[in-house]
């Protein structure tokens, strides 16, 4: 009971996450309705609470598709581009991270210099300009917000490397005739997975808002598909009139995202009462 009081937060935020994911996995089977089927003589009725009636439990949109089986499948795509953002992301940072702090010297200025170059790029209108050149599409999505958020996986990864590439465990690998390579995978890459799994959260809830702000602005997933930002965008039109259009995918992102976010803090006050004992 101690433990669930002091966690409580982070037990919420994995909640979330993995019924989220869940709910991704399982969308097919889960959703009422197909999320793509349109009733123009259904448009716009109100979700259940509001009058609306158990056919659609949160309503429809102005083309008369159900809302939750809309949610149901917009998790898929916002945990899919979180995940591919993060593997794409994480690979290149990690990569770069560990070999300018494992190796120092000239190896590491040239990762310093690369990632100051990329945090000198305006993040957001740089994915805008690309989207907009190359076209919308989900494999788009992901590889630009995978080829812009990895300064964080590198930042942390080459300050963690630096710390643990002279313990003793490290010197024991190389006094054994150990490889380089072998060290970096299996020696000091497993001891600073802690810190880079705290920044793959926080990297995750970043590109699902981003995703987001690119479909609102008409430039991220493509429609049809039930991107939680592109059905804001959609319903922002009759956000007047009918509320529950951008309410409901809205509340939805922000639950997703906070979620996100208490698990990464957790996970980090986790770790650093494990280091502190």
């Amino acid at each position: 009971m101690r433990f669930f009081v002091r966690h409580l937060a982070t037990l919420l935020g994995a909640a979330i996450v993995g019924g989220t994911l869940a709910v991704a996995i399982l969308a097919a089977l889960l959703a009422p309705h197909d999320p793509f089927a349109q009733d123009l003589m259904r448009r716009l009725v109100p979700p259940q609470w509001l009058g609306g009636t158990a056919l659609n439990p949160f309503g429809t949109d102005q083309l008369g598709r159900d809302y939750l089986s809309r949610l149901i499948y917009g998790a898929r795509i916002s945990m899919l581009i979180g995940i591919m953002t993060v593997i794409t992301s994480g690979t290149i940072g990690i990569t770069l991270g560990v070999l300018g702090g494992y190796f120092g010297g000239r190896m590491d200025d040239a990762v310093m210099f690369i990632i100051t170059a990329r945090l000198s790029i305006p993040l957001i209108l740089v994915a805008l300009t690309v989207v907009a050149l190359v076209g919308s599409s989900l494999t788009v999505v992901v590889l630009t917000l995978g080829l812009l958020l990895w300064d964080r996986f590198a930042v942390v990864a080459r300050t963690t490397t630096m710390q643990v590439r002279n313990l003793d465990y490290i010197a024991a690998a190389r006094a054994a005739g150990a490889s380089r390579a072998h060290i970096l995978l299996r020696e000091v890459l497993p001891n600073i997975a802690s810190h880079l799994l705290v920044v793959a959260t926080l990297e995750m809830a970043l590109a699902i808002l981003l995703e987001a702000a690119l479909s609102f602005l008409g430039l991220g997933v493509p429609p049809p598909l039930p991107s939680w930002g592109l059905m804001i965008a959609e319903g922002k039109d009759y956000m007047f009139f009918s509320p529950w259009v951008i309410m409901v995918p809205g509340i939805t992102l922000f639950v997703l995202v906070l979620g996100i976010n208490l698990l990464g803090d957790g996970l980090r006050e986790l770790m650093g009462a494990g280091r502190t004992q």
